[in-house]
């Protein structure tokens, strides 16, 4: 399909000559393996809100998981991560943008013989995708802010696990398991003692372990925006973005 291909590679090329995200670099070596590694683990946090956007786009579920996967595989095979280049902008900005090309160029309907048969290139869970996105609410909201919210979700998710495998990697799991819940309470609502006495410890053992708890949460947040822009000014952007998502 050339009209396809030539939208989409004209998409990515604009918007590569001014980003560039250091895990999209690396996605862009010539070994295939190494390169659907990279792309793969920087995607985690993408492929649901893209398959989001896909489902409210009137795609059923089995095809809103095929254009994703091929959406992912479409950037390999056309090497379109090749383009990037250090200079600014949001990964998510493009990947949404290329995929409403995408979308637009009705892929699914012009290959519709060779749905699946593509490698996967994300690991896409199909029945807990559909089974988050039929507990979302009725939304008035425009696909693109949802996308952006959903973008959020997933990155805080990422962070709280990457948190949690942490602390089950050090023997602390049934420290995190009580003061997982206090991360996004006020301080002085916090029931230290109380958790001290679950866990045979001093009320100010706990308040020290709180804070470090916030501390790390915060550095791994930074480590995955990282991942996505160039500058530490744009960190401090991408995290106003992700907390302003839930108010929009």
């Amino acid at each position: 399909m050339p009209d396809e291909a030539q939208d989409i590679t004209s998409a990515a090329a604009g918007l590569f000559r001014t980003t560039h995200w250091s895990a999209v670099v690396q996605a862009g070596r010539f070994d295939p393996g190494e390169a659907a590694e990279a792309l793969n683990e920087l995607c985690q946090v993408y492929w649901y809100p893209l398959y989001a956007y896909a489902r409210r786009q009137g795609c059923p579920p089995s095809e809103a998981e095929d254009l994703t996967q091929a959406f992912f595989a479409r950037l390999l095979e056309r090497n379109l991560v090749t383009k990037a280049e250090p200079q600014k902008g949001r990964f998510r900005t493009f990947l949404l943008t290329v995929f409403k090309r995408f979308l637009a160029n009705e892929w699914n309907r012009q290959h519709a013989q060779k749905r699946g048969g593509f490698q996967p290139v994300v690991s896409i869970d199909a029945a807990l995708a559909e089974s988050r996105f039929g507990e979302e609410p009725a939304h008035a909201e425009q696909p693109d802010t949802l996308f952006e919210r959903q973008w959020a979700m997933a990155l805080l998710d990422q962070v709280m696990a990457r948190l949690q495998g942490e602390y089950r990697e050090s023997g602390r799991s049934r420290l995190f398991e009580h003061l997982e819940a206090c991360l996004v309470r006020d301080a002085a609502a916090l029931p230290y003692a109380e958790i001290g006495a679950k866990l045979n410890l001093t009320q100010a053992a706990v308040k020290m372990a709180m804070q470090r708890l916030r501390a790390r949460y915060q550095a791994i947040l930074r480590q995955e925006i990282m991942k996505t822009v160039t500058t530490p000014e744009e960190v401090e952007e991408e995290i106003q973005d992700l907390f302003a998502a839930f108010r929009r």
